[in-house]
């Protein structure tokens, strides 16, 4: 199976989302039911999961027998969904890797990041 950028970033905004807070734990154990995410199958779900996992993007993950349980995103994670949260920025950094014609998880984010700090230039008129 390929890594498909666009479900990484709505897997890491949907565990973000149904975080509630310090004391909650999220978790997921039937892909059909607890993580929908359309236009895509349960089984490319749980493997981008499984890929945020490896990338380090959730804080204290655990996987019993298919139970995926997580307290929240990694500073990376939030890093990664607030870079990559706004749909123009993620539209421009999403071009900007297929005339690259290849990215790597880091390259897109630092891409997506490049393009917020140009934003905050703009709008601040202070170099950063």
């Amino acid at each position: 199976m390929q890594r498909e950028m666009d479900l990484m970033r709505r897997v890491v905004l949907e565990v973000e989302s149904d975080h509630q807070g310090p004391n909650d734990l999220v978790s997921y154990e039937n892909f059909e039911t607890d993580m929908v995410i359309d236009g895509y199958t349960p089984a490319q779900v749980e493997y981008h999961l499984k890929l945020a996992i490896s990338s380090g993007l959730f804080e204290q993950p655990r996987n019993a027998g298919g139970l995926y349980i997580f307290s929240g995103l990694t500073p990376l994670g939030h890093d990664f969904a607030d870079s990559v949260r706004d749909e123009k920025i993620w539209s421009l950094t999403k071009d900007g890797a297929l005339k690259a014609s290849g990215f790597t998880f880091d390259l897109l984010a630092q891409l997506a990041k490049g393009l917020i700090k140009q934003k905050l230039e703009k709008h601040t008129g202070v170099t950063l």
